[in-house]
């Protein structure tokens, strides 16, 4: 039987006293002032504004070096556009096509990049500003000369030009028309209409398979067996709830979940509510027992394995640690292997999406949710789309309302449009246990009455990190060799967050690197570890169920689908249905 765990489920908030009056006028100012700003902190922005401008104003060297590097930018400018010499080809994909190589968009494009260069410059390695306004300065001046670029507009982008040209203005008549209709439809709240190239159960997320279990937070999936026997440990998956489930169970030849089927294991996959306004209360530690938990007691009720290999990806990995570590803590020792798929516990050096957060950026935050009582999907997809503007906002400018395009769907794209929302006490948690006071890495995260460890976890690791993660990148996701006391195995593959999971053996271009680390072997940091280990072509799934196999028992025969009867009995047919709240 597993231990028993005394945690307090659903206590209230940490400051639960009433509001006053003037503090329930200031929070609803900062909720409008959030709405305005798409919930990022004017006094963010402000401060590392003031700090970068100040110690400039008396860094009369960086002024003047600035300066002579922009009368060689206008040099360079004139110099091109007089063709007394020519401008270098250009790397970058917005200038690639044969147009840009012509005059005048040659002197364009390498005008925008040598500007860019420059402000990059500007804001960087002023002395005494800190590094995290530094960096902050840095991204704000990227996103804004991005947005200035001429490939941004139809009078300066020459395949727009010959486009129009072209097809006699139809392009631009479709992109007036593309727009119309996008901002109706973000006006109305409603999806395109008519079928989709894309739906859940009909050839998305479609693996055959069971709820065998539901309460107000999880439906558990379990998946038909498709091999005469399987591995005695069951495999439980827990995703993130800022995404759904079926990342890993996308289309059949790209699906996570069908291939660990194929290879002789029993999968079950969590699959989270979309919550509301009536779940505001719901903390992380009701993901933790009602989430990880639930599904644990369940797998194990319908298998009767003694142990599970558990995996978590993106913020499902971090709760998976927290659950692991509380789990190690109190003697719980049913877990056989661990894995984390892009996923962090120490979030000092988490990204881009870092450099927004700070107190008042996550007060912000609170008082905006506090309104609503979650945090919105449109809210949580804007800010990653800032992180990667010029692929997922002015990329998508440019084809869709100046040539007039709409890009073929394919399931990534549409799975990345069906976002989640988040409950507004368990974001809170996150951003502020987690991501601002890095409570997990340094020891002050609590379950229960006692601290955790990720330390405490006996259990062998794998973790992946991909090497173009803007959400969680690489370095950090290998911090996890920092904490970790046991055995690890770290892959590193091509891709990125998505993308670099959703990797199937037979994918056009994909390579990764693989090496284990003892639990007695001496550090590496990531240089080194990148140095010394070897690019193998292809996939990294079979190395993972390789790995898998040596951590199991000889394949015995499938365990039922389901319970016969109870609370873990077979309740309706795969994909479920929390996964098409809306």
């Amino acid at each position: 039987m597993p231990p028993k765990r005394t945690e307090a489920k659903g206590a209230a908030p940490a400051h639960s006293a009433p509001a006053t009056p003037f503090e329930t006028l200031d929070k609803m100012a900062h909720a409008g002032v959030a709405k305005a700003t798409s919930g990022l902190s004017p006094s963010v922005l402000g401060e590392a504004w003031m700090d970068w401008a100040v110690h400039l104003a008396v860094s009369p060297g960086k002024q003047a070096n600035m300066m002579q590097k922009a009368l060689q930018n206008v040099q360079a400018f004139w110099s091109e556009a007089l063709g007394i010499s020519q401008p270098e080809a250009s790397s970058d994909r917005r200038f690639a096509s044969q147009n840009w190589q012509k005059y005048p968009f040659n002197v364009l494009s390498q005008t925008h990049l040598r500007t860019g260069r420059w402000w990059q410059e500007a804001m960087t390695d002023v002395h005494g500003v800190s590094p995290a306004h530094e960096n902050l300065m840095a991204f704000v001046a990227g996103l804004m000369v991005d947005t200035a670029a001429p490939s941004n507009f139809a009078l300066t982008n020459p395949d727009v030009i010959e486009a129009t040209l072209k097809e006699q203005g139809q392009n631009l008549v479709r992109g007036a028309q593309n727009l119309a209709e996008d901002i109706a439809r973000k006006t109305r709240g409603t999806k395109p209409e008519g079928p989709q190239p894309f739906e859940v159960g009909r050839n998305l997320a479609i693996t055959p398979g069971k709820v065998v279990f539901r309460n107000n937070l999880i439906e558990l999936i379990q998946y038909v067996p498709t091999t005469g026997s399987v591995r005695p440990e069951p495999i439980l998956i827990v995703p993130a709830w800022i995404m759904k489930f079926y990342i890993l169970d996308l289309s059949p030849h790209n699906s996570l979940v069908r291939y660990l089927v194929s290879q002789g294991f029993t999968v079950f996959m969590v699959s989270w509510k979309n919550p509301d306004k009536s779940d505001r209360n719901l903390s992380m530690e009701d993901y933790r027992e009602d989430g990880v938990m639930a599904a644990i007691d369940a797998v194990q009720a319908i298998t009767s394995a003694p142990k599970l290999h558990a995996v978590g990806y993106c913020l499902g990995g971090t709760l998976l640690s927290i659950a692991a570590s509380a789990m190690a803590r109190d003697k719980d020792r049913r877990l056989a292997t661990v894995t984390f798929f892009a996923a962090q516990v120490d979030f000092t050096e988490a990204g881009p999406l870092r450099l927004f957060i700070n107190d008042s950026e996550v007060t912000l935050i609170e008082d905006m949710m506090a309104e609503q009582g979650y945090l919105s999907s449109d809210q949580m997809v804007g800010a990653f789309a800032l992180l990667r503007a010029r692929d997922l906002i002015w990329a998508p400018v440019i084809r869709n309302y100046l040539l007039g395009q709409r890009s073929d769907a394919f399931d990534l794209m549409a799975w990345n449009a069906d976002a989640t929302r988040m409950p507004a006490r368990m974001h809170s948690q996150y951003l502020r246990k987690l991501f601002l006071n890095n409570d997990l890495a340094e020891g002050r995260y609590h379950v229960g009455n006692a601290a955790i460890a990720f330390g405490d976890i006996r259990a062998p690791i794998f973790a992946v990190g991909t090497e173009d993660d803007h959400v969680a990148p690489w370095c950090s996701v290998y911090k996890l060799h920092l904490f970790a006391d046991t055995d690890m195995t770290f892959v590193l593959t091509s891709g990125g967050h998505n993308a670099g999971i959703v990797s199937e053996p037979g994918h056009p271009n994909r390579h990764f690197r693989i090496a284990d680390t003892p639990v007695d072997a001496i550090y590496r940091d990531p240089d080194e570890w990148l140095a010394e280990s070897d690019v193998q072509g292809g996939s990294w799934w079979p190395a993972f169920v390789e790995w898998l196999a040596r951590h199991s028992g000889e394949p015995v025969p499938p365990p039922p689908l389901g319970a016969a009867f109870g609370p873990y009995a077979a309740l309706c047919d795969a994909p479920g249905t929390y996964v098409v709240q809306t």
